[in-house]
């Protein structure tokens, strides 16, 4: 629990992060209440999450809303990469970050294959408007 690790619970939620991340199943009731542990924890202020807030959730990012993936700009792509599937609306959310070229990454139109290396875990929820604008 967040409370045994008197007042240092982002530790508690690295360690957390850092675990199997299939011991819970997505669906498990667990698995969603450790998310908005996390996020109390952490005092995320709106659906913003900075870098250094989504090294802290590890996998944990995989379950959050698409309303925190738009908030957060490209700050949780590399960890969402890792994620292996995604809620509808979380693809949706991708879609919407990465179309927007507003992100450490630069519009689709520049990637590179070391982009591509970097997103691999995201290109199933690349639609055909953002594969057409990726170099050949």
């Amino acid at each position: 629990s967040p409370s045994d690790y008197a007042g240092n619970c982002s530790q508690f939620f690295i360690n957390v992060g850092k675990a199997n991340k299939d011991v819970l199943p997505r669906e498990a009731p667990q698995r969603q209440q450790l998310l908005l542990e996390a996020l109390e924890c952490l005092r995320i202020p709106g659906t913003q999450i900075n870098r250094e807030n989504a090294e802290v959730l590890g996998w944990l990012v995989c379950d959050l809303a698409g309303e925190y993936i738009r908030s957060s700009g490209g700050t949780l792509l590399k960890g969402l990469s890792q994620c292996g599937s995604f809620l509808p609306e979380q693809e949706e959310a991708i879609r919407d970050v990465l179309s927007s070229g507003n992100t450490t990454f630069g519009p689709p139109a520049a990637w590179s294959a070391f982009t591509l290396s970097e997103l691999s875990g995201l290109i199933p929820v690349l639609d055909p408007s953002i594969l057409q604008q990726i170099p050949k």
